[in-house]
């Protein structure tokens, strides 16, 4: 796509050069034509001199663009040599070439030039001061619009890059949180179902009827995981905005996942201090998904014998802690691993932080999302 549009851009200033070159040609044909006019049209013989001077100056007009202060000073000059032989030039070079001069260059300069060439003009009875202050209006007006559509321009240029920049930004966001809901779903549930699964196995031969039970609840897991593998991947191949949306989960299902880890053998119990209310949804979000997360990694890397979720509820601050005295085989808080860093990434989206180290005899997980006051 960027290539292409290069590709437009090149060719669309090759067209505005050739534009412009046929401009410039035509400039100073017809300024010469006018000027060769106003030279013989009280009945003066024409003679080769003044015609040779002022087709001479005419063609400088071509190259205007590259020195137009040049330019002025040769159609000067060229009006001042016929001035003294009895011609009387009519001041059309002059003053294109001053328009120029003011369209294509600084104004400082081109009003400097401005009161020399006035002067000049009215001392050779060729022209009043009006026409040359006109057409030096003329060309800082040309200039001042010139400038401003470049200005447009280069807003549109700049504004369509930062829309691209923020696009590119948006869709690698997007493009983290799923990869973080694909990894919280995927690791609590393939962990849960890997415990049951080798739970069921050790007593299938001693107590058929648990090891059922196990798998059912396994089965029950891995649909659950389907649904919300299937509901993302849905998301991700449609761009209906009636797509169907599962709510997301809450702390109001926390009590279910801390029993679903109970269930697999985790000896892990919740506790809720302070005065439980309504949070915003991506902060309930971020919370469940952070506890859910820790227990994984209690399931994974320990053999607790006690596991405490902590939920306290405060005025302007809520805290998450898992502890668990596994052994302190948990993973290093150093950053290693996804799991610890979607946490810290949750925890910064809501605005708070989190703290994951060893412990004495276990590791311990402490998130601090901040909640509005509701007092």
């Amino acid at each position: 796509m960027n290539r292409h549009l290069r590709r437009a851009r090149a060719a669309y200033g090759q067209l505005v050069a050739r534009r412009s070159a046929l401009f410039d040609i035509a400039l100073a044909a017809i300024t010469t034509a006018v000027e060769l006019g106003l030279l013989f049209d009280d009945d003066t013989r024409v003679r080769p001199t003044p015609v040779v001077v002022t087709v001479l100056a005419g063609s400088l007009l071509l190259v205007r663009r590259r020195a137009p202060l040049a330019v002025l000073v040769a159609a000067c000059a060229g009006a001042a040599v016929l001035v003294p032989l009895g011609y009387s030039p009519g001041g059309a070079l002059v003053v294109v070439a001053l328009a120029s001069l003011a369209d294509l260059r600084d104004r400082r300069v081109s009003g400097a030039a401005l009161v020399p060439t006035t002067l000049f003009l009215l001392s050779a009875s060729i022209s009043s001061p009006p026409i040359p202050i006109a057409a030096w209006a003329l060309g800082s007006y040309l200039q001042t619009r010139r400038r401003y559509t470049w200005a447009l321009e280069d807003r549109a240029a700049t504004l369509e890059r930062e829309r691209e920049q923020l696009d590119q930004i948006a869709a690698q966001r997007e493009r983290t949180a799923i990869a973080r809901e694909l990894h919280d779903i995927v690791a609590h549930s393939v962990t849960v179902m890997l415990i049951g699964v080798r739970g069921a196995r050790d007593v299938l031969p001693t107590e058929p009827r648990v090891a059922a039970e196990t798998l059912e609840r396994v089965e029950a897991s891995a649909e659950q995981s389907l649904a919300e593998l299937r509901r993302i991947l849905g998301l991700l191949r449609t761009t209906d905005d009636g797509a169907q949306w599962r709510p997301p989960p809450s702390l109001d299902q926390l009590a279910e996942l801390v029993s679903e880890y109970r269930t697999a053998g985790m000896p892990v119990r919740l506790e809720l201090t302070g005065e439980a209310r309504p949070l915003a949804v991506g902060l309930e979000l971020s919370a469940y998904r952070i506890v859910e997360e820790a227990l994984t990694n209690v399931l994974k890397h320990a053999d607790p014998t006690r596991v405490t979720v902590t939920l306290h509820y405060g005025r302007t601050r809520m805290d998450v802690r898992v502890e668990d005295d596994g052994g302190g085989r948990g993973p290093a808080p150093a950053g290693a691993g996804h799991g610890i860093r979607g946490m810290r990434e949750r925890a910064a989206v809501a605005g708070g932080s989190l703290d994951a180290r060893p412990t004495a005899d276990g590791f311990l997980v402490t998130a601090r999302l901040p909640v509005e006051d509701v007092a």
